[in-house]
């Protein structure tokens, strides 16, 4: 099916993929096929989601790190208004890239999603008035044993892009969030 093609970039981080959807559009407006089964299967992605989230959030809102150790979600993610920097972090003890991040831009205009294997902590930050974001996860959210990683730990060195002299929104999980070095990772 060649109209509802889609192209997979892989990142820097093994198993992180920047997914490029073909977009159709005129005056009246757009399509664009943000999932579907065969074409992630052909492209090598055999997935079973089981929750779809949806969260807005005003500029200048940070969310994340986070991760959960039982029931780890991958996770499809896409903004649908707005605009934000989204970030995921390595967190497989036996990877190459154990502690490095990668970020990518995602917003209604570039229509790119993102694919957050689980393993990974993932935050994103919101440049826009406001963004609407979307996730499909392949697991339950499991609360008791959520993790958020520090968003400013230096060990990580994550280059957010906040206006000079700014600090991020963030809820009291995120302010809490702990350093690398105290944080479980996985096997």
């Amino acid at each position: 099916m060649a109209w509802c093609s889609m192209k997979f970039e892989e990142s820097p981080l093994q198993g992180v993929y920047l997914l490029k959807p073909r977009v159709f559009g005129d005056k009246r407006g757009f399509f664009l096929e943000s999932w579907n089964a065969e074409t992630f299967r052909a492209a090598g992605f055999d997935l079973t989601f089981v929750q779809d989230n949806h969260s807005r959030s005003a500029r200048g809102i940070l969310r994340g790190l986070h991760y959960q150790t039982e029931n780890p979600q991958g996770k499809l993610v896409r903004v649908s208004s707005g605009e934000v920097f989204d970030v995921v972090v390595d967190l497989r003890r036996a990877s190459p890239t154990l502690g490095q991040w990668y970020g990518a831009w995602l917003s209604a205009g570039n229509h790119q999603m993102l694919w957050v294997p689980p393993g990974f902590a993932h935050g994103f930050y919101v440049t826009s008035d406001y963004a609407d974001f979307q996730y499909k996860c392949t697991d339950i959210y499991h609360p008791t044993s959520e993790v958020c990683l520090a968003w400013d730990d230096p060990a990580l060195a994550i280059d957010w892009p906040l206006p000079a002299g700014e600090l991020p929104s963030l809820s009291e999980k995120d302010a809490n969030g702990r350093a690398w070095g105290d944080i479980p990772l996985f096997d």
